[in-house]
């Protein structure tokens, strides 16, 4: 009887299969989502203080959501930790932050006055939030990546905690208010879904060595907030969001006049 070869190392019975290289091990980086998570519980915390009026608390926690936010990006990108989990945590985190947590708490100092149209308010705000970041993360790696294209969800809950924030402190009660609040909530709203153009300041580059002067002035910064943080912080945010449409207006006005030497030529 002829003898039969022997079978491939790949068919013998009883043996696994060789499927070629090991795959990576899943798992997330774990130093950037925890600034991401604690910036998740700054904006619930801030939810809870709201329900509960204490609306100058809520608006702190609003702002501490801000400088987290701010944090886990850089800190993904310095220690080259990016990846597409964070960065879905990161939007999912901010809508909750920067499109729901200002809303609600907005609604329960003011809006809540003004019956149903106090809630649309909140809610055009909520979907402006919703529609912004889901356009962010559509667009991201086009276009030039130092402007934004519509005010960030950010600065749009800075304007809308901050006016809290500065009303609660200065004994303003949010009913008496409430139709300026309302547009104040519109108009961050809306700047957050449409076509100005803001800086982004992603072009500056922290690993870089700096003058001794620039350390100076950050500290002079930390001062001029500590006089009075709600005042200045207020300050800021409406100069940003004024800045978007001068931005825009000037660069519309630029293109307009080149095209027009472009004719006359």
């Amino acid at each position: 009887m002829p003898m039969q070869p022997d079978k491939p190392v790949d068919e013998q019975p009883g043996k696994p299969q060789e499927t070629g290289e090991r795959k990576p091990r899943r798992g997330i980086y774990l130093l950037p989502n925890l600034f991401t998570t604690a910036n998740l519980f700054a904006g619930f915390y801030a939810v809870v203080a709201g329900m509960q009026g204490r609306f100058e608390a809520a608006a702190v926690a609003i702002f501490i959501a801000m400088i987290l936010d701010g944090i886990d990006g850089r800190v993904a990108r310095l220690t080259n930790t990016q990846s597409d989990f964070g960065a879905e945590y990161d939007s999912l985190v901010d809508m909750v932050s920067f499109g729901l947590a200002p809303a609600l708490v907005m609604y329960s100092w003011a809006l809540s006055s003004l019956g149903k149209i106090g809630w649309l308010g909140a809610f055009i705000y909520t979907a402006g939030a919703a529609l912004r970041l889901a356009r962010f993360n559509t667009q991201v790696g086009d276009g030039d990546k130092r402007y934004f294209q519509g005010l960030p969800s950010p600065s749009a809950a800075g304007i809308v905690a901050g006016s809290i924030w500065i009303g609660v402190d200065y004994g303003v009660i949010g009913a008496e208010i409430a139709w300026l609040a309302f547009l104040v909530t519109m108009f961050a709203g809306v700047l957050m879904v449409s076509n100005v153009r803001y800086r982004s300041f992603k072009d500056l580059d922290l690993k870089d060595r700096v003058p001794f002067v620039a350390v100076f002035l950050i500290v002079l910064i930390y001062v001029f907030i500590s006089i009075h943080p709600p005042t200045v912080l207020f300050t800021g945010f409406v100069v940003y969001v004024l800045s978007g449409p001068i931005l825009t207006l000037h660069q519309l006005r630029k293109t307009k006049s080149a095209r027009g030497g472009g004719k006359a030529t």
